[in-house]
């Protein structure tokens, strides 16, 4: 089994089941009801083998794992290679669980197209495998850009009144950025020789040309946390997309600019990461204090957890710019505990959108009369969110404000402000919603969750309390990983010290 292409199987996967959907026929009911049990098949079985790389990860290995490497074009230097590590391993396991619970969320909201909505989320999740686990920095493009047209389609089509600007303002948005990053990948393969991104990672970039590459990636990867002031795709997004497109957009699909910070900008630029971290810790500290506020101001339930999502994001790259070990793990935790909590709060408003058809705050309230369960689940992700101790929001906001703290002292209280802000939000939110007096006509009948609805929150509230109490088996597997991360990064600061030194 050692020899097992562990990582192609779970990428391809999904495929399979794709070419199964696209074989099956009959009438418009038939083939509704085949397409979703297909769809939910073949993303339960992905999801299965997926959870066998952390079953065979071993922690104590600091490069890659899971390599595979197949010459793609060998004129150009390209090739097909594969392989995770403690930074991305976690991000994987993410994009199949999440595919699962959106396909089974959507089981009964999505009655037209049901056939290419669910090819749409396979293809998206093969394309999200793909971009973590990819080696070489052209299939990352590939895969990274690929994202975009699934996503495109779930917005544009299956949206709301809106969709059409949400879909084409998310597109663009996003584009823009990539096309630089485009161009700096291809001066980066022309100044080393190769796209690999294993050889990449050794390799000392011109001191004089870090900054185009770096501000180059971080156009693209900006746009995807999303970082303040470009972050304004994310709210119309998340509004108009049904509600499995805004878990896999907040769950998985802003989790590629952190990653894309910790694989290429901090290890391969690391002079020009240095040199930009005060605008990052600035642009970090807005988007937490600005977007918490903001949120504080929302009246649809979506806006409110979009913006949300912005703020939690800003504490992620505060951590990965710390460049220390807490700092870094608690941004990798962070993203993870986001992906699960952003995902259920999404998750949550689906529920009460499906029964209503409102998102406004203000047509709900008292719902706890009526949904007890609706209102325990609500809270759980609620105080998660918020980041209180024993759930997993706390253990990545604690720990990336240690991270801050040791390197600017200012820099973490203004962003502790921000968790102050958050609790202010969130609370509020669920005060309106769930408690009062049931008063208005609508929701007097409204039904309490299901058990289809139960078996989706279940998986999330047990990561969300396993994580939050015990971390280790998550904080072990990134730690060697970082710790690597942060030697080549202080060394190559160090050597440039030691050159400036000289030239004095």
């Amino acid at each position: 089994m050692n020899n097992f292409p562990w990582l192609s199987v779970i990428t391809f996967a999904p495929m399979i089941g794709v070419i199964f959907i696209l074989l099956i026929r009959g009438n418009p009911e038939v083939v509704a009801r085949n397409t979703r049990a297909v769809a939910l098949w073949t993303s339960l079985i992905t999801f299965a083998v997926s959870m066998g790389i952390w079953v065979k990860f071993d922690n104590a290995i600091v490069g890659f794992q899971f390599e595979e490497k197949a010459v793609w074009m060998e004129s150009l230097g390209l090739a097909y290679h594969l392989g995770v590590d403690g930074i991305s391993m976690f991000f994987i396991l993410l994009s199949t669980l999440l595919t699962v619970l959106c396909i089974a969320a959507s089981w009964i909201s999505i009655t037209d197209r049901v056939k290419e909505y669910m090819i749409s989320f396979l293809v998206l999740e093969t394309l999200m495998i793909g971009m973590f686990s990819a080696l070489d920095l052209v299939l990352f493009y590939v895969f990274f850009e690929g994202v975009l047209i699934p996503m495109f389609l779930i917005i544009g089509v299956w949206g709301g009144p809106r969709r059409n600007y949400a879909a084409f303002k998310f597109f663009l948005y996003t584009l823009v950025g990539s096309v630089l990053m485009l161009l700096a990948i291809l001066t980066m393969i022309f100044e080393s020789g190769t796209a690999d991104i294993t050889v990449l990672l050794n390799h000392d970039f011109p001191v004089s040309l870090q900054p185009w590459l770096w501000l180059a990636f971080f156009a693209s990867f900006a746009v995807k946390v999303p970082m303040w002031p470009v972050h304004t795709w994310l709210p119309d997004a998340h509004v108009e997309a049904p509600t499995a497109g805004s878990v896999i957009l907040a769950g998985v699909l802003l989790k590629f600019g952190g990653y894309g910070f910790l694989r290429f900008s901090l290890p391969m630029f690391p002079i020009a990461s240095a040199d930009f971290t005060p605008f990052i810790f600035g642009l970090s500290v807005i988007a937490i204090i600005y977007t918490s506020l903001v949120a504080l101001a929302q009246e649809d339930m979506k806006k409110l957890i979009a913006y949300s999502s912005v703020a939690h994001m800003g504490f992620v790259t505060m951590g990965c710019f710390a460049a220390n070990q807490q700092g870094i793990e608690g941004a990798i935790f962070q993203m993870l505990s986001h992906g699960v909590v952003s995902a259920a709060l999404f998750l949550v408003v689906g529920i009460v959108y499906d029964r209503i058809h409102s998102r406004e705050i203000s047509t709900y309230g008292g719902l706890v009369h009526r949904m007890p369960f609706y209102a325990l689940i609500f809270m759980i992700f609620m105080l998660a969110s918020v980041g209180l101790p024993g759930t997993s929001g706390f253990v990545g906001e604690f720990l990336i404000l240690i991270g801050t703290f040791q390197v600017n002292t200012w820099v973490a209280l203004l962003g502790a402000t921000g968790v102050i802000i958050g609790a202010a939000y969130m609370l509020y939110l669920y005060r309106r919603v769930i408690f009062g007096e049931l008063t208005k006509e609508d929701l007097k009948k409204i039904l309490d969750v299901s058990p289809r609805e139960i078996a989706v929150f279940a998986p999330l509230i047990l990561i969300v309390f396993f994580m939050g109490i015990y971390p280790i088996p998550f904080l072990d597997v990134m730690h060697s990983s970082v710790e690597n991360l942060l030697e080549r990064y202080h060394s190559a600061l160090a050597a440039h010290d030691a050159v400036a030194i000289l030239a004095k």
